[in-house]
């Protein structure tokens, strides 16, 4: 076993290194853990015990549906109170903060390398992305690096495309993407996809922090609206606005990535799955929606390259980097990119 470990460290290595999949794909080739390739295809870990395993889905269920649950609870408490400026803003606020813990820091620095960050703004990401309440730093990076191990194809934890093509196949696939996969028991191993991670004690800190970590992500809107109106409706109005609410939405739209940006949209670059750019999204997933220039070039610390492609995290990595908190900027080579793209089609000349 310790061989297999170090060798899917220096083949992980290899991956964070690289410009294209060819790591990711070594990686899902070659690893073995004694009981074969097919093993590494399906994650590598053990499965959970069943109490490990309904404990999990049992709070999976609870971050689906306790947003809208709350919501319809609250309908008679709030009736006649409007969403305030208070709510709006706090909840931007904390969507971003959250959001970008996620997208610059568990995604481009943490999975794949993207840059390098002082030890401070390592440890902030960390707790950011962690407040996103989407799983600890660890488990997080496991199960990404596993998807573009496997993207698209058996052992990718959440493709649309495991089902037939057919419309029940399509929508069933989608489902399954989206939250679906939320529900199965988490069969990833850390130790093979995530090595570095388990090396670095704050991030190791930080991941067994993540409970209260989420807690404090929805007691901060709670404890501000408390502050700011004086009343527990005000309390009740910014936990159940800018706390479950923005929670949801952050949710939804990184699960929208894994299955809408893998079924619908353009594919201007070259990839081996199903990767699509969908620019509708940009905003709100904050430059991840430009999914197919991704994971054509995963370590590429902008996503949105084209021309007109808002790109928020990668915005904020140039102002790390200008800062002097990120250094080693694996910014997207014009060489690069145009090798990568997708050939327009020859369009013949009528006589």
């Amino acid at each position: 076993m310790q061989s297999n470990t170090i060798q899917a460290d220096t083949i992980l290595a290899e991956t964070m290194q690289g410009d294209t999949l060819q790591g990711n794909a070594q990686l899902a080739a070659t690893v073995d853990d004694g009981e074969g390739v097919a093993e590494a295809r399906i994650g590598g870990g053990k499965a959970p015990s069943p109490i490990t395993a309904v404990t999990a889905r049992s709070i999976t269920i609870f971050l689906l549906a306790g947003p809208v649950v709350a919501v319809a609870v609250s309908v008679p408490l709030l009736w006649g109170r409007a969403v305030n400026l208070t709510d709006l803003v706090l909840g931007v606020v904390l969507y971003a903060v959250t959001g970008h813990g996620l997208t610059v820091g568990f995604h481009r620095l943490f999975t794949h390398r993207s840059f390098q960050a002082n030890r401070g703004l390592k440890i902030g990401l960390a707790v950011a992305g962690s407040m996103g309440i989407e799983g600890s730093v660890v488990s997080w990076v496991a199960n990404h690096r596993r998807h573009h191990a496997h993207s698209d194809k058996v052992g990718d934890p959440h493709s649309p495309h495991i089902l037939d093509e057919t419309a029940v196949g399509q929508l069933r696939g989608f489902i399954h993407a989206h939250v679906g996969w939320l529900l199965a028991p988490d069969t990833t191993s850390v130790e093979r996809y995530a090595p570095d991670i388990l090396r670095d004690p704050d991030l190791v800190a930080v991941g067994r922090m993540f409970p209260l970590l989420a807690v404090v992500s929805l007691a901060i809107p709670f404890g501000i609206g408390w502050a700011v109106s004086g009343t527990l409706v005000g309390a009740i109005s910014a936990f159940v606005w800018a706390g479950l609410v923005r929670m949801a939405l952050l949710h939804h739209v990184t699960w929208g990535v894994n299955s809408i940006c893998h079924m619908v949209g353009r594919r201007p670059f070259a990839t081996t799955d199903e990767s699509r750019n969908v620019a509708a999204l940009a905003v709100l997933s904050m430059g991840e929606s430009f999914h197919n220039l991704h994971h054509a070039y995963p370590t590429s610390a902008r996503h949105g390259v084209l021309r007109g492609q808002l790109d928020s995290s990668a915005r904020i990595i140039w102002l790390m980097e200008k800062f002097g908190w990120a250094t080693k900027v694996r910014w997207p080579a014009a060489a690069k990119v145009s090798a990568l793209a997708v050939p327009a089609p020859a369009t013949s000349i009528a006589a």
